[in-house]
């Protein structure tokens, strides 16, 4: 098979090959070249970029092993987790590769924590939820657990996105996995306030009505400054592509940032809730 006639969108084991292949070009290897880096054979690395249907796909150690050598920041290993992922919705894998692309990352979240914040134990006891109901099972949740995780690395990269996020109090209030599980995750959303690309504010109960968006959304601002939303309700999620509805969120969440908490009274807040006080108003 041709490796110019992959097309990404036929599989994820597809788009996966290409990105390799892609990757591998760019750093200057043939594929014998990049096997003896990564201790494989030269067959393994021409069968993981051409994914032929029906095949075994390659291990995440090869996975992880490409991603070190090629220096591809985590894509690769993302994109080896979202191919291994089945209980993704419709949408998010495409959501999550530019999301590693995106020069700034606009976030606002009810209900729980963003992932791109959540602790491993935090995210643990969300999946473990979901198991204990029916709705996926326990490979799925380590692996929806292990994406989540290698999501996050985006925050520590060479070119790491500015992140504005405004959470909902609901997502504070919620207290996932129990009071240790809390606490732990409240104390990494305080240490984001050490972090210079990490913009976070809280939007109290009181914002009411004022608050502009009913659901969860993400507004991604991409390299060359075009954007993309991502939203999701109860088993389904939307990409938003329309110019103009993503100039209306844009200028909805300019307003959220207004009526939210500032970063201080914030930081102070969580603080507050981490000591089981009333939080300041």
């Amino acid at each position: 098979m041709n490796l110019k006639e992959l097309d990404p969108t036929s599989s994820p084991w597809a788009a996966f090959g290409i990105q390799l292949r892609r990757s591998r070009r760019a750093a200057g290897l043939t594929q014998g070249q990049l096997a003896r880096l990564v201790g494989v054979d030269a067959s393994y690395v021409s069968y993981a970029e051409l994914a032929p249907p029906g095949r075994t796909p390659p291990s995440e150690k090869f996975a992880r092993d490409v991603d070190r050598v090629l220096e591809t920041g985590g894509t690769l290993l993302l994109m080896w987790l979202q191919a291994k992922h089945s209980a993704m919705l419709e949408g998010f894998p495409e959501f999550a590769n530019q999301e590693q692309k995106a020069a700034e990352i606009r976030i606002y979240e009810a209900g729980v924590v963003p992932g791109l914040f959540q602790t491993e134990a935090y995210a643990r006891a969300l999946a473990a939820g979901d198991v204990r109901r029916g709705s996926i099972t326990q490979s799925q949740a380590d692996q929806r657990v292990a994406f989540l995780l290698a999501r996050q690395e985006v925050l520590r990269g060479k070119r790491a996105p500015l992140v504005h996020a405004v959470l909902d109090e609901s997502c504070l209030r919620r207290p996932i996995g129990g009071r240790e599980v809390m606490d732990e995750q409240l104390a990494r959303l305080e240490a984001l306030y050490a972090v210079n690309n990490v913009i976070l504010q809280v939007a109290p109960f009181a914002l009411a009505e004022e608050r502009p968006f009913a659901l969860p959304m993400v507004l991604l601002t991409l390299p060359d400054q075009s954007l993309l939303g991502y939203s999701e309700s109860e088993g389904r999620s939307h990409l938003e592509r329309d110019t103009e509805r993503l100039a209306t969120w844009k200028k909805h969440y300019d307003r959220l940032q207004v009526g939210a908490l500032a970063e201080t009274a914030t930081l102070e807040w969580l603080r507050a809730t981490r000591k089981g006080i009333e939080c300041p108003t």
